[in-house]
């Protein structure tokens, strides 16, 4: 893990826990309405993917400051693309989100307005029995599309990491992310983090809406479910790319 205090580019720290990786692959073209330009879709061997990560965001703060309480921790659930710029100087492949939900009103106010992320405040629920979550996601941003998640989940297997060239570390080993602006403005976030170390999952839905408020089909099949254990992780500040 990166030490903050050996590169003061990294300002923000947190952990992430009790997250589960669900991922389908999905139709390119089901997926390039939402990819600005400037970014194009990462394709693994010519399929794009589709995930839905909930997890609880803890000890965020200023990178070895973490603020105590429930500003400091609450859960968060999104939904994401993988990308690459088109200019491969302008970094490595990473995610773009196509939604946020959270709690805490001021990180959704400032990842959307100094990160450009498309965040939605929530009230989520995180129940822990064991192994197990219950995790329940009802978003109530004012003005924003309907957006719900109920399901349980839980390890199924031994957790190890990913082996390299795998298609769980090409969905979990992502270093960087990406976002536009309104008037077309490209940027890019870095984050560093230890290797995931990831176990089989299962999950038993309840209600999922997140999906179909982005005018996407939750795809027919079952996802590939990734259990990970928590990881501490740093983030810099966005970079701006593109105008």
């Amino acid at each position: 893990m990166t030490d903050p205090s050996a590169n003061r580019r990294w300002v923000i720290g947190m952990r992430w826990e009790r997250l589960l990786f669900a991922h389908w692959p999905m139709p390119v073209a089901a997926l390039r309405g939402f990819v600005p330009i400037g970014l194009e879709l990462d394709l693994f061997d010519g399929e794009a993917w589709l995930g839905i990560v909930p997890f609880r965001m803890a000890r965020v703060g200023p990178a070895g400051l973490p603020i105590p309480g429930r500003l400091g921790t609450f859960g968060e659930i999104n939904v994401r693309t993988y990308v690459r710029p088109t200019r491969s100087r302008d970094g490595p492949p990473g995610v773009l989100f196509l939604s946020l939900d959270a709690e805490n009103l001021y990180l959704v106010a400032g990842g959307r307005t100094v990160f450009h992320l498309p965040y939605f405040r929530a009230r989520i629920e995180i129940v822990e029995d064991g192994a197990l979550v219950d995790y329940r996601s009802r978003r109530t941003h004012e003005g924003a599309p309907t957006g719900r998640f109920q399901a349980q989940y839980a390890p199924t297997g031994a957790a190890r990491h990913a082996t390299s060239g795998t298609l769980e570390e090409w969905l979990t080993a992502r270093f960087a992310v990406y976002s536009a602006d309104g008037s077309g403005g490209i940027f890019r976030g870095d984050i560093r983090h230890d290797p995931w170390i990831l176990a089989p999952a299962e999950w038993h839905v309840g209600v999922e809406t997140l999906l179909s408020s982005l005018g996407l089909q939750r795809p027919d099949g079952p996802p590939l479910l990734h259990n990970a254990e928590d990881i501490d992780v740093l983030a810099a500040w966005p970079t701006r790319l593109r105008r």
